[in-house]
């Protein structure tokens, strides 16, 4: 789990940033979930199997297009944390990252009720300490083994961006996997929204 001040110093990169080519990876989920999985975890006093949560694609939000990627959790343990992860092909190299994705709120909340996570790196999250610890954002944070953030939603009626940076490290593979949902923090039932995700990949 990265957390802040948890730098992975950059040893011997050198370059400057290279020219964008634009999004390496655009997701709307008009064409349904295609290659993206879904998985959860909680806390090890509570079974898997007994944390309610779903992910599937919906029409009730939209922040482009007709549809988006529905994230529901249950609160009653106030714990769990659920996503979807798909494969993204790069070629091998070092880059800086960055990735963008919207969040829907029902509502704003003085309260934290839920975190948006947001991961990409070159293996798939397996528990939820596989994202950044709670507030963290690796923008600045430097070379780090995977980029992602964790910060509160309820921040906003409706549609919010989420975005963080990732200074990589030198990739030799060439799969890197994008995973994106919500981690329960209070009680409570939660269904958020997630659309309009875009990966940018700059060469260094």
């Amino acid at each position: 789990m990265l957390r802040a001040g948890a730098v992975v110093t950059a040893s011997g990169v050198a370059g400057c940033l290279g020219t964008s080519r634009g999004p390496t990876f655009e997701e709307g989920f008009e064409d349904g979930l295609g290659e993206w999985g879904r998985d959860a975890a909680i806390g090890p006093e509570v079974d898997l199997p007994d944390f309610e949560w779903r992910i599937e694609v919906s029409t009730e939000q939209a922040h482009d297009g007709e549809r988006s990627l529905s994230v529901f959790n249950e609160g009653d343990y106030d714990d769990g944390t659920c996503w979807a992860v798909r494969p993204i092909s790069v070629a091998p190299g070092s880059y800086t990252a960055t990735v963008t994705v919207e969040f829907w709120s029902e509502s704003e909340s003085f309260n934290t009720l839920r975190d948006a996570v947001v991961r990409l790196g070159p293996e798939p999250p397996q528990a939820e300490e596989d994202f950044p610890s709670p507030g963290v954002n690796t923008t600045a944070l430097g070379q780090t083994p995977y980029g992602g953030l964790r910060e509160p939603l309820w921040l906003a009626d409706g549609w919010r961006a989420y975005q963080f940076e990732w200074t990589t490290p030198a990739l030799s593979t060439d799969t890197l996997y994008l995973a994106v949902g919500t981690s329960v923090i209070w009680e409570g039932d939660s269904t958020h929204y997630v659309d309009a995700i875009t990966v940018e990949l700059s060469e260094v």
